[in-house]
């Protein structure tokens, strides 16, 4: 039986993200939810695909390696959604279904060539620093166009959208900048060529504000798995 804790949350996410796109004018069809796992253990994740879940980010390599190996339930797709690291690329191209970090050339080398190893093709997102915050990663907005040019030579990456992080701040108006900003990348890459319909942005705290910008897919951890067991400076993203 799914617990009815889980489902309770999910069904109020569902609520509030309805609503949420109702306040901005947008048909909710058109914004999907990635559930966000990262430090809640199998059984939990378990309870998410008895309510039909089929995707989950995760933030650790180490994190997609260990669950894919507990949960062994056909149509699960891990989203890599925290930095990556070139030296785990290889755990990635084998058991990720997706890569939302995409933010820097050499990986996009290294990775291609991983998935060309194992005869894969996945789908990516390219993460884009849109705010000033140093602990933040992305892609400056500057190199968007020629890493999107460099990235139509991999074959092995299909090339779906964007993806940002906002400032740390409680300032709604900071925040949807950074979200209106990777909007206009994203029309400015379709001006060129680049088709990228997807733009992956918004968190628990700030999703209404992502899909008030055009967010087409928000990443929910908290306010639907509840209280995660660690605090966020253990799940810090390591540098490379």
């Amino acid at each position: 039986m799914t617990g009815d804790g889980l489902r309770a949350r999910w069904e109020q996410l569902r609520l509030r993200v309805d609503d949420a796109c109702h306040a901005a004018g947008r048909d909710p069809a058109e914004v999907t939810v990635l559930p966000v796992s990262k430090t809640f253990g199998p059984e939990l994740i378990r309870e998410a695909v008895e309510l039909g879940l089929r995707r989950f980010g995760e933030n650790k390599v180490q994190e997609i390696k260990d669950k894919s190996e507990a949960l062994a339930d056909p149509g699960i797709d891990w989203v890599m959604i925290g930095h990556l690291q070139t030296n785990k690329a290889a755990v990635v191209a084998r058991l990720a279904a997706e890569v939302q970090a995409l933010d820097r050339p050499k990986l996009a080398a290294v990775l291609d060539k991983h998935l060309r190893a194992e005869q894969r093709v996945i789908d990516v997102l390219v993460q884009v620093k849109t705010s000033d915050e140093p602990s933040k990663y992305g892609l400056d907005p500057a190199g968007l166009l020629p890493f999107l040019d460099e990235l139509a030579g991999y074959p092995t990456m299909r090339v779906r959208g964007l993806m940002t992080l906002a400032i740390n701040t409680s300032d709604p108006d900071t925040i949807r900048g950074c979200f209106r900003r990777l909007r206009q990348l994203r029309d400015t890459a379709a001006d060129h060529g680049h088709d990228l319909p997807r733009l992956s942005m918004g968190m628990s705290g700030d999703f209404p504000l992502a899909i008030a910008e055009g967010a087409t897919e928000v990443r929910i951890g908290t306010a639907l798995f509840g209280a995660r067991p660690y605090p966020d400076s253990f799940y810090w993203p390591e540098r490379s």
